[in-house]
């Protein structure tokens, strides 16, 4: 289900120097919300078969125009230059960059597939186009092969969409019927058009243009029907072996308990749509994802989670022969969960990427014996692509640094990456970025739980400075060291006076499964302790807090945990609960995935053996205790916590005459997706927070 947003990691060693200065704090300007809406972000890159180029985009936002543009740029990965193609783009964005051959770059704009012939600066022609929009496309150049996803009907016909559409349209009623859940999941509900996954040959012709006649196949039309429409299949990824000769596919079988059932499949098939979708995962019902080709095409890998209803359990590696069909799972001992994999070169290896202590690490899993090697420490890799047989071309990013692109050398553990881009530089030069200052304290259970801290701007230390304490959401996901472009970025309040922390509480994943598991009917106890502990922590570390200006910030199971503080604490002059939980047994009844409560919570609400563990950590059962001022947010179309969860608290507060705020969105979900809307969120998350602890900077005593 995955409450919240991920807020990613830390600094590397010998990396090339932050965006942000840090010489002379003093003469730095902080970092505004214009300027942080402004900054440019790349994409992964695409690697050409020579290893010497690869393709990228960047968009960026304009707040003064509240337009976005984005545009395709060639990098040179020996010199590390930059060359951009396009120009800028308005509106939706440029994606899936891709390599039609050596000479000509493709991309994806507004759901049509355009050609480039890498000349700076001008705009692409057309090469593929449907009746419907494509997305997530891939390329093979030695087959001539696209693949994509594209919505389509029951009858998985590219060619018949036009024809349901116009029905729809001339329908003299706008009833949706249900009889099965999902009605609707995350921001929408359930309709009979679902992303199904289609090749189609379309080789480049001499003349740069299409070859023949394109005549796309459905690669999963041989798949069961469904018993109802609503409830079709859809994919929810894939991937194609180098030779295009093969495609895997991930799809969440659509039975009648979807909503209360994890069990998510891998099917392998033909890319020519000769043979049935063969399931690869039939023995295990918890979500399997990331399947990837060995680079000869001879094997595929994945990631799969065994414990059906469980959606944070661990992610074991699983490699399987195409030829032979035998199965293997690689490094049971790992006691850490990778979320993303390459192969190597030679397919002797797996490059993972795994959170490990607030970092995001490549860590390397030789897939016969299952042994284990770091490439990289401190930091976050966000991705990572083969460059050649010992070098990754990763996205790298830390607290003072954007994204930006970096190889990596495969046979020197530890060595320094080689910076390639330097997206911001021109912007953040002079602008204060606070490094994280981590710490270790002894949390519930009496175990060790990680944290850090980031200094406010200006920082003087013989002043007292406000607290925020910014609480993830998941609850089984972790804070890192990363620059985030969301709403969590602690540099954003940092900038604006505050001390920020950030705590990975009992719950959060890189330190053990076990650590992972431990929140299971554990929500406002063991996070709850950590968080204070916490505090306490900090507070007697650091002498420039002021333990009389605390506030605490939180998005879905952090705005659950704003609500816990507000019933159980009266520490803090201020809360801000974004999309959280107020009241755990409506909040099951309305919410799109009931597995992620049966399994966190502990069963359903509706029995005697479930009741009370709903009751232990309600909100709702301590409301006569709130007290705090707090500013509530919430988008309309946010099924996974609907907006009751936010209007209930504050109707709590307004009625018992306590400041409360509610600030609501009309076109958002359960995260704020549109950046002028952004900016409006932390212009008014910052003016509460301030609001409640504005006062002269008290002189410290520590």
């Amino acid at each position: 289900m995955r409450f919240g947003v991920l807020v990613f990691a830390a600094a590397a060693a010998g990396v090339l120097a932050a965006e942000g200065g840090n010489a002379n704090q003093n003469s730095l300007k902080p970092l505004d919300s214009h300027l942080f809406h402004s900054l440019n972000k790349i994409s992964p890159p695409i690697v050409l078969p020579d290893q010497t180029r690869a393709l990228y985009t960047t968009s960026r936002y304009d707040p003064e125009k509240n337009k976005s543009f984005s545009f395709l740029s060639l990098l040179d990965t020996v010199s590390g230059e930059s060359t951009q193609l396009t120009p800028e783009m308005e509106g939706e964005r440029i994606s899936s960059p891709m390599w039609l051959n050596e000479n000509t770059a493709g991309y994806v704009f507004k759901g049509a597939l355009y050609q480039h012939n890498l000349q700076p600066n001008i705009n692409g022609t057309l090469f593929y186009n449907t009746t419907v929009g494509i997305s997530s496309a891939t390329y093979r150049a030695t087959t001539g092969q696209l693949f994509f996803l594209a919505d389509v009907y029951s009858d998985g016909n590219i060619n018949s969409v036009a024809g349901y559409k116009e029905k729809e349209k001339n329908r003299t009623d706008s009833a949706q019927v249900f009889d099965n859940l999902w009605a609707r999941h995350w921001n929408k509900w359930m309709t009979p058009v679902k992303a199904n996954l289609f090749s189609v040959k379309v080789p480049l012709a001499e003349n740069g243009g299409l070859g023949q006649a394109p005549r796309e196949v459905n690669l999963m039309q041989g798949l069961a029907p469904s018993v109802d429409p609503l409830l079709r299949w859809e994919a929810e990824g894939y991937a194609v072996s180098n030779d295009g000769q093969h495609a895997a596919y991930v799809v969440r079988s659509p039975s009648p308990d979807l909503s209360w059932s994890t069990n998510v499949d891998i099917y392998l098939v033909p890319c020519n749509g000769s043979g049935q979708p063969e399931l690869l995962t039939e023995a295990y019902k918890g979500a399997a994802s990331n399947p990837v080709f060995s680079a000869d095409g001879s094997a595929l890998a994945w990631l799969q989670m065994e414990t059906p209803g469980y959606e944070s359990d661990i992610r074991r590696i699983f490699v399987r022969n195409i030829t032979t069909g035998q199965t293997h799972s690689v490094a049971r001992d790992w006691d850490l969960s990778p979320h993303f994999m390459i192969w190597s070169a030679d397919s002797s290896v797996l490059y993972t990427l795994v959170q490990s202590r607030g970092d995001s690490k490549v860590v390397t899993v030789n897939v016969l014996t299952g042994a284990r090697a770091e490439l990289t420490g401190s930091g976050y890799i966000a991705s990572i692509a083969r460059l050649g047989t010992d070098r990754l071309l990763a996205v790298y990013t830390n607290t003072t640094a954007t994204h930006d692109i970096y190889t990596i050398d495969v046979n020197s553990v530890g060595a320094p990456m080689r910076r390639l881009t330097q997206a911001n530089r021109d912007k953040l030069h002079d602008v204060y970025l606070g490094e994280a200052e981590d710490f270790w304290f002894a949390g519930a259970r009496n175990e060790q739980v990680h944290g850090w801290m980031v200094r406010p701007h200006g920082f003087n230390a013989s002043q007292k400075y406000p607290l925020a304490l910014l609480i993830h959401g998941g609850p089984q996901q972790a804070n890192g060291h990363a620059f985030s472009y969301a709403q969590w970025n602690p540099n954003m309040y940092a900038s604006a006076g505050f001390v920020t922390v950030q705590i990975n509480f009992h719950g959060s994943p890189g330190y053990g499964q076990n650590f992972t598991d431990s929140i299971r009917q554990q929500w406002g106890g063991l996070p709850y302790e950590d968080l204070m502990t916490g505090v306490d922590h900090v507070i007697a570390t650091y002498g420039f807090i002021d333990a009389q200006r605390l506030v605490a910030l939180g998005g879905s199971f952090g705005g659950y945990m704003a609500n816990w503080l507000n019933a159980n604490t009266d520490r803090f002059s201020a809360l801000v609960a974004h999309d959280g939980e107020f009241n755990l047994i409506s909040g099951y009844y309305s919410t799109d995935e009931l597995w992620f409560a049966e399994h966190d919570i502990g069963g359903v609400p509706f029995t005697a053996n479930g009741r009370p563990n709903y009751e232990r950590f309600n909100p709702e059962r301590l409301a006569a205790k709130f007290k705090t001022p707090t500013l509530f947010v919430h988008g309309a179309s946010d099924f996974r916590l609907s907006l009751e969860q936010s209007l209930a608290p504050w109707t709590l507060l307004r009625r018992r005459g306590i400041p409360a705020r509610l600030v609501y969105f009309e076109n958002e979900d359960h995260w704020i997706n549109h950046a002028g809307n952004s900016v409006r969120w932390y212009s008014e998350v910052l003016g509460w927070i301030s609001q409640w602890t504005t006062s002269p900077p008290a002189p410290s005593h520590g």
